[in-house]
């Protein structure tokens, strides 16, 4: 490891001295990557194949105009695409207005070039309330703007545009006026309020995400650029084989992270650029008591060749973790911006709970970031004030070079409680403002080469 600055050997010095004291412990483990693994998903992540029929939404009375609202059109089209057994609907060029889209099995919806979908940005057109998660939580609320619920071999591709029109004029600033809904739901879920008496939409002020397979199998999302959505843009939730390939997401609203596997196994992030107003990545699986009771983790995740602009972290871990999350592997990504504040973050803490374990990053690149290159935080909001301890493990970085932050590591765990094994080598840190801060961790080894 080496750690670059005017304050070279200061910080060298206090780094070594806080952070080595279990080396040599024999529980400890230092080995990286699993390549055997990352193998075996990779064997089991199989894109959809879709017959070779195509259903053209202006053929079901979509108009690309300024007034014709195309919600039924693609309904229409979505209809007789899934009864044939499946195929494209097909976006030509043009802009489309309409509402929500809620994809049926066997349908790729694609998006020829020059091709925008334009969603609206009324709340009445996602209704009737759908089943969902807001935050980690079951509910009825509206309707993401591309919703599917327990289908199959479901897809969205191409070059065009779906725009989601979100701004401080409408979905944003529900941020600011959400708060008596958001504590009322979670607090039904922490009195075992049942879920289908949970419902908000109509009058309510949780928003949506964009993009919403929910307990589907087989996804594929590639090629098309993502904008403005009301709240997180990619949300796929307890589903299975889903492949985010060589997407743009663009969004700086409140709470507009990226892509957001929750409770998901078997995903496959690659070749995608994030410039975001939240979390580039953010890995979830549940929310409290309610992420305790459907208690489904999200594993086996792989993320490379990916770009990270701005957001509050580059690939991160919770902080809707209580189902909890393993088998995570990260290579070949690139981060920079000044506006990116870590690269690989982790946030918990005693309310949340559950297990964080085998997460594995290498060769990853961050020319920038405002905080740290990697933050472990069991301080998030609530701090210590729960019953359920969270448990951190295993978390490795190999060659990560970190051009410029505040501190290399930024990591915070209970005394009582310590995090446990994290392993850095060959990891490089240069320029940095402030010396690594470690504290209620156990086996944090840092190896040079």
């Amino acid at each position: 490891m080496q750690i670059k600055n005017e304050m070279n050997m200061k910080l060298l010095c206090i780094g070594l001295c806080l952070l080595l004291p279990a080396v040599g412990c024999t529980s400890l483990q230092t080995q990286g990557w699993d390549s055997n693994k990352v193998s075996a998903i990779q064997g089991r992540i199989k894109v959809p194949v879709f017959a070779e029929r195509d259903f053209v939404i202006t053929e079901y009375g979509a108009k690309s105009d300024e007034h014709t609202d195309c919600t039924e059109a693609f309904a229409k089209a979505i209809d007789a695409c899934s009864a044939s057994g499946g195929g494209r609907v097909l976006v030509p060029k043009g802009v489309y207005r309409t509402g929500a889209i809620h994809l049926k099995s066997n349908v790729n919806l694609h998006l020829a070039e020059d091709a925008v979908v334009s969603f609206s940005t009324q709340p009445d057109d996602y209704l009737p309330v759908v089943f969902t998660r807001f935050e980690g939580t079951e509910c009825f609320n509206y309707s993401p703007l591309i919703y599917a619920f327990k289908q199959e071999n479901i897809a969205i591709t191409g070059k065009g545009t779906l725009e989601g029109n979100a701004s401080k004029a409408n979905w944003w600033k529900w941020k600011s006026t959400q708060k008596a809904d958001v504590y009322k739901l979670r607090q039904q879920a922490e009195d075992g309020v049942a879920v289908k008496d949970r419902v908000y939409g109509e009058g309510r002020l949780l928003r949506s995400s964009m993009i919403q397979p929910y307990a589907c199998k087989n996804i594929l999302i590639e090629g098309v650029t993502v904008k403005k959505s009301p709240m997180w843009h990619i949300h796929p939730v307890l589903s299975e084989n889903v492949t985010v390939r060589n997407v743009k997401v663009i969004g700086h609203g409140p709470n507009n992270d990226g892509c957001n596997p929750e409770s998901c196994r078997d995903v496959l992030i690659e070749g995608c650029y994030f410039d975001t107003g939240d979390d580039c990545i953010a890995i979830k699986s549940g929310r409290n008591a309610d992420g305790r009771r459907v208690n489904v983790p999200s594993e086996n995740i792989i993320v490379r060749n990916c770009t990270m602009k701005e957001g509050h972290g580059g690939v991160v871990l919770g902080s809707e973790i209580s189902g909890s999350v393993r088998n995570v592997f990260i290579e070949d990504c690139l981060m920079d911006s000044p506006n990116l504040d870590r690269g690989l973050r982790i946030k918990t803490n005693s309310m949340r709970g559950g297990i964080v374990e085998n997460v594995y990053m290498r060769n990853v690149t961050m020319k920038r970031v405002r905080e740290a290159a990697l933050k472990i935080n069991y301080h998030y909001e609530e701090g210590d004030k729960g019953n359920f301890p969270p448990t951190v493990r295993n978390i490795f970085m190999t060659n990560v070079h970190c051009h410029r932050s505040r501190h290399p590591w930024h990591i915070r765990g209970y005394d009582h409680n310590p995090i446990q094994n994290v392993v850095l080598k060959g990891c490089v840190f240069d320029n940095i403002d402030k010396a690594g801060v470690a504290e209620g961790i156990e086996d944090f080894v840092v190896i040079e080469n």
